[in-house]
């Protein structure tokens, strides 16, 4: 007879392959009823490994509960962001993880404190991308208290409260903008560094990267007062066109958090393709057209996929072995992309 192939199985348990292929070789998690319909399907053909999906089937996975509250719902990258988040947690074949990513609306500390609370009420850990205040910091001891774990991405907050930071090291990430600008800007002229605000503890360090770098690099380039953004596209734009008129030199901008598309948008409107050296963060669909047209001389991106990954991680350990005393920070390489690369 015929050896029954895993096309055979999806037919009979009317099935996708791609559904049948995960549970014959635990490839990913499908759901218990998903699961028994492939086991029955091949037994009835007679599929030498059905006995295997039923050990399988009899392993009792841990549930894992994991949550995230993350801001700009409508942007592509924290779309990449959540989506990434999904994937790292089901791909989990040690146990079963189940993650449920919220959105908070503004950047406002006390929504963020108030989604921390009510998705910690359903899950097990808790990752979110916050800025640092005393809300956020209540709301995080507070989660730890009741065993509930809380992981900072891409901004550390509520340091001795939070288990971990993981992201880039934002000040060498500064130090990389600033080498950049420092090089590739046309000077002598002025150079323009906007941060979302001080309450972001990632920009910060980003500026003091970027100032530190400058100071060794002995240009003749002169960096103006750094320029809160609040990372809205529409105030960037507005302030980096008044920036263009006022100084007809500007030959850097680096933008250390969002709002890249307010500036982009001003410098395709004032300047030609590559006239100001403009550094900016994540690739984006609107990131990689400046690179292609000339107009972003630089992209420091996070590796989404790398550090969902090592955060899923993470968040399983502390779930299962207990939070630990030993609170750290997970810093990831950042991804640079040049014009050349896209």
């Amino acid at each position: 007879m015929r050896r029954v192939r895993i096309e055979d199985i999806a037919e009979e348990a009317g099935l996708s392959k791609a559904t049948v292929d995960r549970v014959v070789h635990k490839r990913g998690h499908v759901r218990a009823e998903t699961a028994s319909k492939v086991a029955e399907a091949a037994h009835r053909l007679g599929y030498y490994g059905a006995n295997l999906i039923d050990q399988q089937l009899a392993i009792k996975l841990t549930r894992v509960r994991l949550g995230f509250v993350l801001i700009k719902e409508k942007q592509e990258f924290y779309q990449n962001f959540k989506n990434e988040l999904e994937a790292a947690a089901i791909a989990r074949e040690d146990v079963r993880a189940t993650p449920l990513v919220r959105f908070v609306s503004s950047q406002s500390p006390s929504d963020m404190a108030e989604a921390m609370l009510a998705i910690g009420e359903h899950t097990d850990a808790i990752a979110c991308t916050a800025v640092n205040h005393h809300a956020v910091t209540a709301a995080t001891e507070t989660l730890r208290q009741r065993g509930k774990p809380v992981f900072a991405l891409l901004n550390d907050f509520a340091s001795g409260a939070r288990e971990h930071y993981i992201g880039l090291d934002n000040l060498k990430a500064g130090k990389i903008a600033g080498w950049m600008i420092s090089t590739a800007a046309q000077g002598p002229g002025k150079v323009a560094l906007f941060m979302g605000s001080n309450r972001w503890v990632g920009h910060e360090l980003r500026e003091t990267g970027f100032r530190s770098q400058f100071r060794q690099s002995g240009t003749d380039l002169a960096l103006l007062d750094s320029v809160i953004n609040l990372e809205t596209r529409q105030l960037t734009y507005e302030t980096t066109l008044a920036l263009l008129e006022r100084y007809p030199d500007l030959a850097g901008i680096c933008v250390a958090g969002g709002g890249m598309e307010g500036a982009i948008a001003a410098l395709r409107e004032m300047r030609e393709p590559g006239e100001v050296a403009l550094v900016v963060n994540e690739i984006t669909t609107v990131s990689r057209a400046a690179l292609s047209d000339g107009y972003a001389t630089m992209v420091i991106s996070t590796p989404l996929a790398a550090l969902c990954r090592e955060t899923i991680e993470l968040m399983v350990r502390s779930v299962i072995n207990g939070q630990t005393q030993q609170l750290g920070q997970r810093f990831l390489e950042p991804q640079i992309y040049l014009p050349p690369s896209v």
